[in-house]
């Protein structure tokens, strides 16, 4: 067996799995509550949604605790949010109203936001916290982020690159 070298990985994610109670129900809430497009070939106990350059994945919630081989409590906030970005402000409201429709918990109603965009927040059926944003001042779609124009971002407001 050949040497193994370390070496940095590239910068993407190629998935986000997320752990669910109820797999059924949480494939109801991304396929039918909100439209996205489902892997039919998932394998048992996994379904998989193509989301325009990344996937994600629904594990159950204790299959994937097995699978990392760590303990299954836990519950509350975990120091993490999704992000859905949309292409105006109407957008993040439509959204967020289309996930609550679907069962989502509304955390946040769409409102301006401190650093010049408009966002909201949701819960999945899970408790998975969702960020819904309209960020004007660039597009982060597949591929590098896009600068939307070099007059906003020099008026100073902060973007999501500017950590």
């Amino acid at each position: 067996m050949a040497k193994v070298e370390p070496r940095a990985p590239k910068p993407r994610i190629g998935m986000i799995t997320l752990g669910v109670h109820s797999l059924e129900r949480a494939i109801d809430f991304y396929q039918q509550g909100l439209g996205w497009p489902r892997l039919e070939d998932s394998a048992p106990r996994i379904a998989f949604f193509s989301l325009q350059g990344t996937w994600l994945a629904l594990y159950g919630w204790h299959d994937l605790a097995d699978d990392l081989m760590v303990n299954a409590g836990g519950e509350g906030f975990r120091g993490v949010t999704l992000a859905y970005m949309a292409e105006d402000p109407e957008e993040v409201d439509a959204v967020l109203l289309q996930a609550r429709r679907a069962g989502g918990n509304l955390l946040k109603p769409g409102q301006k936001a401190f650093w010049g965009g408009y966002s909201g927040y949701f819960a999945d059926p899970d408790g998975h916290l969702w960020e819904v944003a309209h960020n004007p001042f660039f597009w982060p779609g597949p591929g590098e982020p896009q600068a939307r124009s070099s007059s906003a971002r020099s008026s100073g407001a902060r973007s999501s690159n500017d950590n």
